[in-house]
């Protein structure tokens, strides 16, 4: 066995000087990394060697991307060139949009570690309009009640938690609860940056659906994007531009349900709630399922023998080969893959706050609606403890006047406006083992507390029709305890 480090992450900076010092460098480039590997399968010799014929020979190297990638199809092959990307002063808004790439990675700045200054995007949509300074107008007075909530709530979460103010080092998060709470003011404008890891296939596909956005925000993100890393890819990222599937399916489905459903009576609207999860569907006899695919790691049987040798076990030899399977975990370990064998599927009614946790699990299946009003706002307890509730929903107030202003103008571009604390449905689907890991992080007390509610309402639901597949679905700090409760020991 010989293992090789082919290569690792380099700053851009770095790269730049090394060039500048050794010209014969400037060619560096991760398509020669891709032409090696896609020779892997049609050279006797061995990968380093095909790297070091690649570096030497980069104009071939290209086009032997050009034609294993686009001629032939084997679009896995660009996959092996990635880039990290710094994505700075875009709108928590288009970040939602960004974030929606799940073979991605993203590190966004927090708004629970950070105190946010007054910096927000203006969109071209409201600029055309001639709405650009009413819309700054609302935005900065946004910003500076968030800075009003948060000088009232850093003194309020200190008193409260008097053990941990106690203690120098839990400043910081005694701090960050307060600037969390006093975010749910912030609208989806406010600027923000994150850190993007992509590789050169998704980074196509990122481009393509972006340019194809009906945000003007979204368009010139992928033009930036095409912009850095065309000169350094070229043989790897081809297909970038707007195309009518990604463009007119979306309205095109919209025009034509809406036809048909204005023919169909109007149901009743779900009354706002501070959490709403509703869980719509799951697999019919998770439990069963869960151990007939225990039975078949296990076994040699047929999956359909599997499940009716599962069904027909007593409920105490069911409990007991799921005690068996979970009785060496910890809390840092993941569920057992046969997990993924069951789906869950729920709807739910989350802040803006919230979804912005929500969305980070790019395993699960998440499809929102625009957000809406209607379904009132997330306000806080800390807020009402401060007495700073009617300040709050007077804001709210007039965030949501000038939204409707903004509806008849710019339709697309109104929700810039709205704030953290506005709601919107989102349907997901996930498979159990996913649910382990949601409990894991959200239901934890160390999760914002707006996510580990929902976690908790998540999980309790589930809970209801699989117990024994999620018999120790729970946060960090309640597994020890859960444990010896199940165990005994």
């Amino acid at each position: 066995m010989n293992i090789i480090l082919a290569g690792y992450n380099l700053d851009y900076e770095t790269i730049r000087t090394m060039g500048e010092a050794h010209p014969e460098l400037t060619s560096l480039t991760p398509e020669t990394v891709s032409a090696a590997y896609a020779r892997i399968s049609r050279s006797p010799k061995p990968v380093n060697e095909l790297r070091a014929i690649a570096r030497t020979e980069v104009e071939k190297a290209r086009q032997s991307n050009n034609n294993i990638v686009f001629e032939m199809g084997h679009s896995s092959i660009a996959e092996h060139a990635v880039f990290n990307i710094d994505v700075i002063g875009v709108s928590r808004l288009l970040v939602e949009e960004i974030e929606k790439f799940r073979l991605c990675s993203y590190t966004e700045k927090s708004q629970r570690y950070v105190l946010l200054s007054d910096d927000f995007v203006v969109p071209e949509e409201i600029r055309v309009v001639g709405m650009a300074e009413r819309f700054a107008q609302l935005v900065r007075k946004q910003n500076a009640f968030y800075h009003e909530l948060y000088d009232k709530l850093r003194p309020h979460v200190f008193a409260r938690h008097p053990d941990l103010a106690a203690n120098t080092k839990n400043q910081s998060l005694l701090e960050g609860w307060a600037k969390e709470d006093a975010r749910y003011i912030l609208s989806m404008a406010t600027q923000t940056q994150l850190g993007m890891t992509v590789n050169a296939r998704n980074l196509e596909l990122v481009m393509r659906r972006m340019a194809a956005h009906p945000l003007a925000e979204a368009n010139e993100y992928a033009e930036k994007l095409y912009d850095i890393v065309k000169p350094i890819a070229p043989s790897l990222i081809r297909y970038t531009k707007r195309t009518d599937y990604d463009a007119r399916t979306g309205p095109d489905l919209t025009n034509k349900l809406a036809s048909f459903l204005d023919l169909l009576p109007e149901m009743g609207k779900t009354s706002p709630k501070v959490s709403a999860v509703t869980l719509v569907h799951t697999t019919p006899e998770a439990d069963d399922r869960i151990l007939a695919a225990f039975i078949h790691t296990a076994t040699r049987r047929s999956a359909s023998d599997c499940l009716k040798t599962a069904a027909a076990l007593s409920p105490d030899r069911k409990e007991e080969i799921f005690r068996t399977a979970f009785r060496h975990m910890q809390s840092h370990d993941a569920a057992p893959r046969e997990m993924e064998c069951v789906d869950l599927t729920y709807d739910l009614i989350v802040s803006a706050s919230c979804f912005a946790q929500l969305k980070r699990h790019r395993m699960a299946t998440l499809l929102s609606q625009d957000y809406d009003p209607t379904l009132g706002v997330t306000i806080p307890e800390s807020i009402q403890e401060v007495g700073m509730v009617a300040s709050f929903e007077d804001m709210i107030g007039r965030t949501e006047d000038f939204y409707r202003k903004l509806l008849t103008a710019a339709p697309v571009a109104a929700a810039y406006a709205l704030t953290n604390a506005h709601r919107k449905r989102v349907l997901m689907k996930i498979n159990a083992r996913e649910l382990y890991h949601i409990a894991r992080l959200r239901a934890d007390r160390h999760a914002q507390w707006d996510i580990r509610n929902l976690a908790k309402e998540m999980i309790a639901k589930a809970r209801a029709v699989m117990p024994l597949t999620l018999l120790l679905a729970t946060g960090k700090d309640d597994f020890a305890a859960r444990r010896v409760e199940i165990y005994q020991d």
